[in-house]
């Protein structure tokens, strides 16, 4: 049952980061019921293996709450990891290149490529390994400044990766830059009151500054296109309506996720 529980985590979490995918892209590239089903298959798989790994029970509401956020960035990780470093596409469709580009102009060599998706996966390895010891080494409970510190590193490698990418295209923005480690900062805080391992706070807070940072880019600004597909035309625009069916659903996780918290934070 706990394993059950843990893959239907891990389904909204992945249901969740495909919807404001879904929401940005279809109106340029269509809906494909495969690009969709994606991220909720790969979720479903991870969460009930984080579940064991991390002896999180989601029948706890605080649990639930971690499970969720790590989930979501073992998800994101990997699904980027796949987009920049493995997939062969035309880039020709992007304004910013989604491959492995360097000041703008795409890396061709697949073997280029394949070598540093393996450094830079190495480098998340032994990020998530340093942390770990630290874990292990200086037993909680562990001072606001480590847990804003440590728990802000996901953000900091969102941010120098965005800004890797995106720069290039569409110039340095200072706030962009400083607005995902802020906010990873902030969630560790709030989720270190749910347990003292180190990992799992900055593991789920920045799960959840992707969901917060892309729903406010997604929702908040409906009609501005992603920096991708910036200056694109609009090939598919009946998707302008049909996407907006998938908003209830959305609204709908975030609200379990909200009331996740309220339970923990009572409990």
């Amino acid at each position: 049952m706990t394993a059950l529980l843990a893959a239907c985590v891990g389904l909204l979490a992945g249901i969740h980061a495909a919807t404001w995918g879904m929401y940005k892209d279809a109106p340029h590239e269509g809906f494909s019921r495969w690009k969709y089903a994606r991220s909720p298959m790969l979720a479903t798989l991870l969460a009930p293996v984080v579940a064991v790994l991390a002896a999180l029970d989601p029948r706890r509401a605080g649990d639930l709450v971690l499970l969720f956020g790590v989930t979501y960035v073992l998800e994101r990780a990997l699904a980027e990891i796949y987009k920049t470093f493995l997939r062969q596409e035309d880039q020709g469709k992007y304004f910013i290149p989604m491959q492995l580009h360097v000041l703008g102009k795409v890396v061709e060599s697949r073997a280029a490529r394949l070598t540093a998706g393996l450094l830079y996966t190495a480098g998340l390895v032994g990020m998530v390994l340093a942390v770990d010891s630290l874990d292990r080494n200086v037993p909680g409970p562990h001072s606001v400044v480590v847990i804003m510190l440590v728990g802000g590193i996901g953000g900091w490698i969102s941010a120098f990766g965005g800004a890797w990418k995106d720069a290039p295209s569409e110039g340095f923005q200072t706030l962009k830059f400083f607005r995902s480690p802020a906010l990873a900062s902030l969630f560790a805080l709030g989720l270190a009151g749910l347990t003292q391992s180190l990992l799992l706070v900055t593991l789920a807070a920045t799960g959840y500054t992707i969901a917060t940072t892309e729903t406010y880019k997604t929702f908040f600004f409906p009609s501005k296109p992603r920096g991708k597909f910036a200056g694109m035309p609009i090939r598919f625009p009946e998707m302008l309506q049909h996407r907006q069916r998938f908003v209830p659903l959305y609204v709908a996780i975030w609200a379990g996720v909200l009331v996740a918290i309220a339970g923990a934070t009572r409990g």
